[in-house]
């Protein structure tokens, strides 16, 4: 490829606006609170809420397109201004025009979710199916109006969900934000073995995860613990008040636990989630023996592998110098499609992607749709592999966009559980490639071995333990609120019951839940482990009939915001309710395991 920068780039926003100042910024954030009020009056005047159950007419239908295409719209101009402002943001934790600005936006949508909800319950009273026969835009967003209506019958009053919204402002996502600007500026001093004392970001010292010397590791990690130990009280405080106000809305509701909301939102049953766990929990010993066998080969003998190692790197890792993972991704990419080749390209040609690390951005990885296919990609590439596979994940979200990019706003809204389909599928094709080129090298095939199998172990194994802690938290904070010593005593559990005799019990990360922003989207976080299983499925699919896989495969990509999992699923002969599909992919993790043993041995 040619015209690849020689550094890891730094994203262009240009094409969305000029700059904070940039007049038509304003105008849109003004524009968006505008927009609100017309389509809440709108919806007043054509008594778009909840009520009795009645028959529709073709006037409804007729509303029912208006009010859609009014939702669309507005969706479209806040997620232009909303993608740029947190790109500003999440590059720059201390730009505070930027965060004010976010912080205006957010405002301006306040009464845009309690406006969703009148839509939803107007649906229920009428009929889904009945909307949908009457109005072409209806009849699209069928799939949508029979979700809210479903959703409908787990509403408060018209006027608690607007007093809800509107307390949200000061309340939930005031202590989620607390936790980010905190965690964002938070400092961990590390006594490195050849710089002695070094102040740095806490997410540079989580980065040191991974650094090939265990004495940077261990410093690391005792330097980042002790920042975490520094805010424990007010991030305690955050998250039991966020977990507080999430119970209590959930249960005026009607709700039954604190994980049917997400089962909702993500369009996935409890049956095909408990069969996902049961394969997870079945799982759990291979991913131990690979910690047992990584720990003995690092030193550590039978204890189980402490904290700071889980990532350490194995193996003779190979460093990528920026053009050399563009042209890797590439190349694998290729082995797929020409479209997922393009779609790298044009990353490239136009300036999607910030790699760049730099003090003040967040931590993490994400992509982020801006309008039609155009996204926007953050990660901060540092020349391994993992940011290689990185690269490649996020990207895998850009094509998926590209998929989704073809419908109306509401209808690209996929729910987490799918929306790791694409970039999962596309780590998978990277780390393939990358052992296909490895050959018989083993130090080279340890290396992405270990890498790809720590990471599988985060969304398998980890995600499991905060799976089980935020059953715990949600349990006992229905009783009262806790504080730091029991959040983490629960983490502790959690850590014990997932990494079993693969983790050094004297050596667990005891602020794992002070760590992770996730927690305040409840339950956020399993869908990552079925994204990742599902991929591996979808990955196991193509290798058996890849020209019938490529013939379905955008199709279902395009169709995640607009159908339940399981039928999803069942277009290619899967049925996601049966533990042995789930079982069938983390076979795919666990003969890698086989291999890493044997290497290790």
């Amino acid at each position: 490829m040619t015209n690849v920068p020689d550094a890891a780039p730094r994203w262009d926003l240009s094409p969305f606006f000029s700059g904070l100042d940039d007049r038509s910024l304003v105008a849109s954030i003004e524009e968006v609170g505008a927009e609100v009020e017309r389509l809440r009056a709108l919806c007043d005047e054509h008594d778009v809420r909840a009520g009795e159950r009645r028959a529709a007419t073709p006037a409804d239908g007729e509303v029912a397109g208006r009010v859609l295409t009014a939702v669309n719209d507005l969706l479209e101009r806040v997620r232009l201004a909303g993608a740029f402002l947190y790109a500003r943001v999440s590059t720059d934790a201390r730009d505070a025009e930027a965060a004010r600005l976010h912080a205006q936006l957010q405002a301006a949508t306040a009464g845009l979710s309690p406006l969703v909800k009148r839509i939803e319950a107007w649906a229920a009273r009428l009929g889904a199916d009945a909307l949908a026969d009457l109005d072409p835009v209806a009849a699209d967003h069928h799939f949508w109006l029979s979700r809210g209506q479903r959703l409908a019958s787990r509403q408060m009053s018209e006027a608690e969900e607007g007093l809800a919204a509107e307390l949200g402002l000061t309340g939930g996502r005031a202590w989620a934000r607390l936790h980010g600007d905190l965690t964002a500026t938070l400092t961990a001093t590390v006594d490195l073995p050849d710089e002695g004392s070094t102040e740095m970001p806490v997410t540079e010292a989580r980065g040191l995860a991974a650094h090939p010397d265990g004495a940077v590791r261990r410093a690391a990690f005792d330097g980042e613990v002790e920042a975490w130990r520094r805010v424990e009280m007010p991030l305690a405080l955050a998250l039991s008040s966020h977990r507080g106000e999430m119970l209590v809305l959930n249960r005026r509701r009607g709700w039954a636990d604190a994980l049917e909301p997400a089962l909702a939102t993500n369009n996935v049953d409890r049956a095909t989630l408990d069969a996902l766990n049961a394969a997870v929990v079945d799982s759990l010993p291979a991913f131990a023996r690979y910690h047992r066998a990584k720990a003995r080969a690092l030193g550590h003998g039978d204890r189980g592998l402490p904290w700071w190692d889980l990532l350490a790197p194995m193996g003779t890792p190979r460093r990528f110098a920026w053009p050399e993972a563009v042209a890797a991704v590439e190349d694998a990419f290729g082995t797929y499609s020409p479209a997922l080749v393009d779609l790298v390209r044009r990353a490239v040609a136009e300036s999607w992607v910030d790699a760049d690390p730099r003090p003040g951005k967040a931590g993490g990885a994400y992509c982020m749709p801006v309008r039609d296919g155009e996204s926007r990609v953050l990660m901060s590439f540092d020349g391994s592999f993992n940011s290689v596979q990185t690269l490649a994940h996020e990207l895998g979200h850009a094509y998926h966009n590209t998929q989704l990019g073809l419908r109306p706003w509401l209808l690209r809204q996929t729910p987490m559980a799918l929306a790791e389909t694409a970039s999962i599928f596309c780590e998978t094709v990277m780390v393939e490639s990358g052992l296909g080129a490895a050959g018989d090298d083993a130090g080279a095939r340890l290396a992405i071995l270990d890498g790809d199998l720590a990471g599988s172990a985060q969304v398998v194994v980890d995600i499991h333990s905060r799976f089980l802690f935020e059953t715990a938290l949600s349990t006992e904070r229905g009783r009262g609120p806790l504080g730091p010593e029991r959040m983490t005593e629960l983490m502790a559990e959690a850590q014990t019951a997932a990494y079993r005799d693969g983790l050094d019990p004297d050596a667990r990360h005891p602020y794992m839940w002070a760590v992770k922003g996730h927690y305040y989207t409840a339950f956020y976080n399993w869908p990552y482990t079925f994204g990742l299983l599902f991929g591996l499925g979808l990955y196991a699919a193509f290798r058996d009939d890849p020209e019938r896989f490529r013939g379905g495969y955008d199709d279902l990509l395009g169709a995640t915001g607009i159908d339940d999992a399981a039928p999803l699923a069942a277009r290619f002969g899967i049925d996601i309710r049966d533990q042995a599909f789930w079982a069938s992919s983390l076979a795919v993790i666990t003969d890698r395991i086989a291999e890493a043993e044997a290497l290790l041995s």
